[in-house]
């Protein structure tokens, strides 16, 4: 693998993942993130409120995509070999982190409408 490429990169991830359960990500993502666009639109601000509910959540996405990625893996935190393993982790960590805040965020604004 001379090259990194977008192709590359959506091989290895139906590699890791399958090919089902990647796309099917991919679509929830995407579903999610119209979702949070739409609610923001219809309501022309964020609510504090739950902006700090969602944020709340955050720590349990994190640790919920860390332990995912590595299930779909087969490695735990004993097969970390170096500083890039600890950088993927953290990123995998902080993307987990920040698309929870962001589900919950549109589900509650989707289940409760806007409240002055």
């Amino acid at each position: 693998m001379k090259d990194l490429t977008f192709t590359t990169l959506i091989a290895v991830f139906e590699e890791i993942f399958g090919r089902g359960l990647f796309w099917a990500m991919v679509v929830a993502a995407v579903l999610i993130t119209v979702a949070y666009l739409y609610v923001l639109i219809r309501d022309r601000s964020m609510s504090m409120r739950k902006f700090l509910l969602a944020q709340l959540s955050m720590p349990f996405g994190a640790i919920a995509a860390v332990l995912f990625v590595q299930v779909m893996t087969h490695s735990g935190f004993n097969d970390i070999g170096g500083p890039i393993d600890l950088i993927v982790l953290l990123g995998v960590a902080a993307l987990g982190a920040v698309g929870t805040a962001i589900l919950v965020y549109t589900l509650q604004s989707l289940m409760r409408p806007r409240s002055k």
